[in-house]
């Protein structure tokens, strides 16, 4: 008998075409569905947050569907959760857009601003900074991902405390550094787009799905 492929929602808020991420899923080994419905979100064994825009938007989005609702809920009962892009961006305090401020889910301190860099958007394959704990790149660290925003998170701002496993921060750099990827307990997040990096996206995926 074949194992049984876990089941993933690719949560469904309006944000842009997102077909394309629950398509790789599928390839990674996942029986993956694009949908808002809260139970459905709240059962499947992982939680896909996608994220195409403006950080404003898609909370704009995600207040809608009770986003914040349905992330918290599974990340206080150890329920995996990956945030693609600004699926990634959201998960910290806040956004800043044209002097905006928007609040984000604040699952991690931090603020989500503007890339100091010659060319925006960053736009692209880019190679990324892995550290040796990490389980998500497992296989694919010196791999280049695919990227697509001109904002990102500059400065990694959670204290460590020695009760808790410190998160796993991957970081990449266009102009100055900013992070490219967390793994912090059942909270994984991307800001480049797996489903758009080829066969290192692949590969991720399914380290990903590995540990549903």
């Amino acid at each position: 008998m074949s194992p049984r492929r876990p089941s993933v929602v690719v949560l469904d808020y309006g944000s842009g075409n997102v077909r394309s991420a629950v398509r790789a899923l599928d390839r990674a080994g996942a029986d993956a569905v694009l949908t808002s419905d809260r139970s459905v979100a709240a059962d499947a064994d992982g939680l896909v947050v996608p994220g195409v825009g403006a950080f404003a938007s898609c909370m704009a989005g995600l207040n809608r569907v009770r986003g914040g609702e349905i992330v918290g809920r599974r990340l206080s009962g150890g329920r995996p959760v990956l945030g693609i892009c600004v699926g990634m961006q959201v998960m910290f305090e806040r956004g800043v857009e044209h002097g905006v401020e928007t609040e984000g889910f604040g699952e991690w301190p931090g603020a989500v601003v503007p890339l100091e860099a010659p060319v925006l958007p960053h736009m692209g394959w880019n190679s990324v900074s892995v550290p040796e704990e990490s389980q998500l790149f497992a296989g694919v660290a010196h791999e280049r991902f695919y990227f697509v925003h001109s904002y990102g998170v500059r400065s990694w701002e959670l204290e460590p405390s020695p009760r808790l496993t410190p998160p796993v921060v991957t970081w990449t750099t266009h102009g100055a550094p900013f992070v490219a990827a967390v793994e912090n307990g059942p909270l994984s997040a991307t800001q480049f787009h797996p489903e758009k990096s080829g066969e290192a996206g692949h590969l991720l995926l399914r380290n990903w799905l590995a540990t549903l």
